[in-house]
C-alpha cells in the first residue's frame, strides 16, 4: 500500500471503524422487487475485511439514514453490534457511540459517500470517501479509496487500518494457520 504518512498516522489510532451503507457497503443503487421488498448486494471481500478488523480488536459500526431488513441480516451475519438505522442525525449517534465506548473522536474513522456524512467525517480521526463519493465529500476526506462502494471499498479501508497498525501481513496469513 502506498498511503500518505499523514493518513497512516491518523489510521494508527483507530479503534472504531464506522461506515455508511448505501454507496459504501453497497453500490448505492436501491433495488425493490414487485412486492416492495428492498434487495441489497454486499461484497464478500468487504465482509472478510470486517471480520479481520474484529479479530484484531477494532470495533465496527454502521450509521445509516435508511432502514433495511436486508441490512439487518447482513450485519447480523458479520456480528456487527453497533448498527444504527434510520439515523437522521448521524453526528448525534456518533457522539453517543463514542461516549458508550469511552473513545475520543480521533479514535474513530468514518467512511461515507454523500453530504449527509460530512458532519461525522469532519469530527472523526480519519474521514474516508469511497471512490464513487460526491466530489464535495472527497474534498473533505483525509483519504479516498480506489474502489467504489459495493466493489471492495470497505475491504480497502479495513486493509488500510490493519496496515497502519502493523497487522496486515499477519492478517493475510491468519486463515492459513488454522487447522
Amino acid at each position: 500500500m502506498n498511503i500518505d504518512e499523514k493518513v497512516i498516522e491518523r489510521a494508527k489510532s483507530i479503534r472504531l471503524a464506522l461506515f455508511d451503507v448505501d454507496g459504501v457497503f453497497t453500490d448505492g443503487n436501491i433495488h425493490i422487487d414487485s412486492q416492495g421488498k428492498e434487495i441489497k448486494t454486499f461484497n464478500t471481500l468487504d465482509g472478510h475485511g470486517i471480520r479481520l478488523l474484529q479479530h484484531y480488536g477494532i470495533q465496527v459500526g454502521v450509521i445509516t439514514g435508511r432502514r433495511s431488513e436486508a441490512l439487518d441480516h447482513r450485519m447480523r451475519d458479520l456480528d456487527i453490534e453497533h448498527l444504527y438505522q434510520g439515523s437522521i442525525d448521524k453526528y448525534a449517534v456518533f457522539q453517543q457511540l463514542l461516549s458508550k465506548l469511552n473513545l475520543a473522536p480521533e479514535q474513530a474513522s468514518f467512511a461515507g459517500d454523500d453530504i449527509v456524512d460530512l458532519q461525522v467525517m469532519s469530527h472523526c480521526g480519519l474521514a474516508i470517501a469511497v471512490a464513487n463519493a460526491h466530489d464535495f465529500v472527497k474534498k473533505h476526506a483525509h483519504w479516498e479509496t480506489s474502489a467504489t462502494g459495493g466493489q471492495g471499498a470497505v475491504r480497502e479501508i479495513c486493509e488500510l487500518l490493519l496496515e497502519s497498525q502493523g497487522l496486515l501481513q499477519e492478517a493475510f496469513t491468519y486463515n492459513l494457520r488454522k487447522p
